[in-house]
């Protein structure tokens, strides 16, 4: 039989998006913190980008294969699911126990067990939205997720200064704050029950007896999930093999963000880079602060950029929204006043709204719907990559070609956005009627 998508009420996308706000509590944990976290243990300013090598591995492993387990799973406890819940519960352990780490090693390794949850929890979620929401609704529902992105990630990174408010201070005695502590634990919570709320609230549409029989009558077993992943990088749409060139300079950027900022502010305001120095924490404090301030920004014009996509296309807005990146990137290390930095982080907010949602709206129409979870994995290893390249890249040419100053790590970065701006004038977006998706059996086309 034929079955056509329904449109869902607002509320019914919200809550199945809930739980992403849960991953991205996780994901603003490790951008704001790690680093710092790192340092207080002893890390070298060199060595940080491979102490970062945990997510961009396990997302080039786990992301393919968890998407195509996906597409080929089925029962009573659905098909994304089951995979978010496992993630959740992960991320929850690995959350608790982070700030409680006594060595570097020690944090390293919660870091990989970490982005492993986050990456099992995340893939099916870029796939959910497709099986659930017709082709006119996907915009709202990648815009809810970057909705949810933001706030999750304003929250994590503002946690610390508001309990700074209150009067906790001190550290362990390893180094870490006791507000970064108390971040972390509230973390552990958020992860399992805003994911076990999406769960709880949202059905998955049931597969049909036909769509049951063509699963189990494919291969299965990790060798089959393997041909599968090979069979669709050879099958790739054009859209996506384009889309794969912008990523590589935007990701490449973020990494350079994420990895240096809170060095680069404590040498532009505080003239200095050491861990041990009071200038150091206000620095990772004030880092906290921008990040969460830009992330307001972030789920303050993710609706905004629905109707700028609706009326200009995803990729044009994506087009000015990674120029603002760039231009942010290449001033935050010029400020030399506190104040100051929050001016480009208005524009670098409304990247990220754009960057958690445009790419995957374009990629959307050009892919098949029985591959959807699949393709999404292999969508998310051009996040990978790019991080993998700019960890190695920036870890043998720090001392050299850097001039060990991280302020030229976020100038490297910014160029990057607006390499990636270029790139993505090339994209041919596959256009869709605007009506309902129809799909073969009741299953969302799976």
């Amino acid at each position: 039989m034929t079955f056509i998508k329904p449109r869902l009420s607002f509320w019914q996308i919200w809550n199945m998006n809930f739980g992403f706000f849960g991953i991205q509590y996780s994901f603003g944990l490790q951008q704001t913190n790690m680093s710092p976290i790192y340092s207080y243990l002893g890390a070298e300013e060199s060595s940080l980008p491979l102490l970062w090598l945990a997510g961009p591995i396990t997302g080039l492993i786990i992301q393919p294969i968890i998407g195509a387990m996906s597409d080929k799973t089925y029962g009573r406890f659905g098909r994304r699911k089951p995979y978010f819940l496992v993630g959740a519960i992960l991320c929850s352990l690995c959350l608790l126990f982070m700030p409680f780490s006594q060595t570097l090693w020690m944090a390293a390794g919660l870091l990989w067990i970490l982005d492993a949850g986050n990456n099992i929890a995340m893939e099916p979620y870029r796939a959910f939205i497709s099986d659930k929401l017709p082709n006119t609704q996907l915009s709202l529902g990648f815009l809810m997720q970057s909705f949810f992105c933001g706030l999750g990630i304003t929250l994590a990174n503002f946690t610390p200064t508001i309990f700074e408010w209150t009067g906790i201070e001190g550290q362990m005695a390893s180094g870490i704050p006791y507000r970064t502590v108390v971040a972390f634990l509230i973390g552990a919570v958020a992860s399992i029950v805003t994911i076990g709320y999406s769960v709880a609230t949202t059905p998955e549409y049931p597969l049909s007896d036909e769509e049951i029989a063509k699963i189990k009558a494919s291969a299965t077993g990790w060798l089959a999930h393997f041909r599968e992943i090979v069979d669709a990088f050879k099958e790739m749409p054009q859209t996506m093999r384009q889309l794969a060139v912008m990523k590589l300079f935007q990701w490449f950027a973020m990494f350079c963000y994420w990895q240096y900022v809170t060095k680069t502010i404590s040498q532009a305001i505080f003239g200095t880079k050491d861990p041990n120095s009071d200038a150091f924490r206000q620095a990772d404090l004030i880092t906290s602060q921008i990040n969460g301030f830009y992330n307001i920004v972030t789920f303050s014009s993710a609706f905004v950029l629905v109707w700028f996509a609706k009326k200009f296309g995803a990729k044009w807005v994506h087009f000015v929204c990674l120029i603002l990146a760039g231009i942010a990137m290449l001033t935050i290390p010029q400020i030399h006043e506190k104040e100051l930095l929050y001016a480009p982080m208005v524009g670098f907010g409304i990247a990220w709204a754009s960057i958690m949602s445009m790419p995957y709206e374009m990629l959307a129409g050009s892919i098949p719907a029985e591959r959807t979870g699949v393709y999404m994995g292999i969508f998310n290893m051009f996040i990978v990559i790019p991080m993998m390249i700019q960890i190695l890249f920036t870890w043998l040419t720090y001392d050299s070609l850097l001039g060990g100053n991280p302020a030229n790590v976020l100038r490297m970065g910014g160029v990057c956005m607006l390499c990636a701006a270029v790139a993505v004038t090339f994209v041919k977006v596959v256009k869709t009627d605007g009506n309902e998706t129809s799909v073969t059996g009741f299953g969302g086309g799976h």
